[in-house]
């Protein structure tokens, strides 16, 4: 352990207080306070949600920006990240909570029509492979304004687009895919999510997520009936394979974007392992003795697929250690030790007060990254004679 010279930080976003940059940064610059010269290798990470361009970024991508539809319709601006072929996607950028004015929530209305624009921008930039990152969405919309941006027709009684959000689901009466942009059918489209519910039912999109996107419980029994009416509206167009889709892992993530994007031709994959791949994570951790990872906040939910998780799990896959910073820590030491996390640094182990690592989480986590440097990276102190 005291052997360890060479630091790989791969931690997610402390979100509401420090992006995965800046956790890198900060735990860069606590480890160095104690340990001068110490080689840190930063490789911020994401899940699939807020952060993932960010993360690409950093990691080397280019940061290209587009006009799109906010969730409301307003006109936005949103990234995606590319490098060579290959185009991260986050579907936040265009259709996230974020977009959305402070207090303000849309839950019958949100479209993901900009999350489409934002893929079509990324054909346009010549992407052949697309990590799709989706998560803190507004929307609970199935994806249908995706597809209809891409090309669908999504259609009422009179033959007239329905309304946009997944309230207007509930006026579909005919779905025509053929027009959908013919590029998508030549690219590798990855669905990366850290959620794998379906589409509709007590685990579904609406249900479960539709509370935070302010649906009281009426939207919330309206939006599923809709997505449930669209599905089947799109059975009729497409076949089996559109119920097949609804029921699959992922199809619910984002306020059921992942159904839209199954359609697409999708393949679904965890976000972080998604991510691990496509920001070069094996060479680095090649290169690595210790791994510094961790997020907001260590939970239940970091047990399902977040970010600390998926990265421990490659670490412990080449025996490498693996330690954690956070802001709060709501889970045992054995839960830690099931998923090769060998300890946690919450930020409230040096600052009793939340309020205060809220506010200063930058200087209180630097504090907490020169313990981390003096529990495993200190040499031995010299016995005397």
């Amino acid at each position: 352990m005291n052997e360890t010279r060479r630091v790989l930080i791969a931690a997610d976003k402390f979100k509401g207080s420090l992006t995965a940059v800046e956790v890198a940064e900060r735990v860069t610059a606590g480890l160095r306070r104690v340990v001068p010269g110490l080689e840190v290798e930063s490789l911020p990470v994401a899940d699939g949600g807020d952060g993932t361009v960010a993360a690409a970024v950093a990691a080397g991508f280019e940061r290209r920006e587009v006009r799109v539809a906010g969730p409301l319709g307003q006109e936005v601006t949103a990234a995606f990240a590319l490098r060579g072929d290959t185009a991260v996607v986050e579907m936040a950028e265009a259709s996230g909570l974020q977009r959305l004015p402070a207090g303000v929530f849309a839950p019958l209305t949100a479209s993901t029509y900009g999350s489409g624009e934002l893929l079509a921008a990324a054909l346009d930039a010549g992407a052949r492979t697309i990590v799709f990152g989706v998560g803190g969405s507004a929307t609970t919309d199935g994806g249908a304004g995706m597809l209809s941006a891409l090309g669908a027709r999504l259609l009422d009684e009179d033959g007239e687009p329905v309304p946009p959000g997944g309230g207007g689901l509930a006026d579909l009466v005919r779905a025509d895919l053929s027009g959908l942009d013919p590029r998508l059918a030549a690219v590798d489209l990855v669905l990366a999510s850290d959620v794998d519910n379906p589409l509709t039912g007590p685990k579904g999109a609406s249900a479960v997520y539709g509370p935070q996107k302010g649906a009281s419980p009426d939207d919330v029994a309206a939006l599923d009936a809709a997505l449930g009416h669209f599905a089947k509206v799109v059975e009729a167009a497409v076949g089996p394979r559109a119920a097949e889709y609804a029921a699959s892992a992922g199809a619910g993530a984002a306020g059921g974007i992942g159904y839209g994007a199954l359609l697409l031709g999708a393949r679904f994959r965890p976000g972080i392992e998604v991510m691990l791949d496509v920001l070069g994570f094996a060479p680095a951790l090649e290169r690595a003795s210790l791994v510094i990872t961790g997020e907001g906040s260590l939970d239940e939910q970091t047990l399902h697929g977040k970010a600390p998780v998926g990265v421990a799990a490659a670490a412990r896959g080449v025996g490498k250690e693996v330690v954690a910073v956070c802001g709060r820590l709501a889970l045992a030491s054995a839960e830690l030790e099931g998923v090769g996390i060998v300890r946690a640094y919450p930020l409230t182990s040096v600052e009793p007060d939340v309020a205060k690592c809220i506010a200063d989480a930058g200087p209180i986590l630097e504090r907490v990254a020169s313990r981390i440097a003096q529990d495993f990276l200190r040499p031995p102190a010299r016995p005397t004679r």
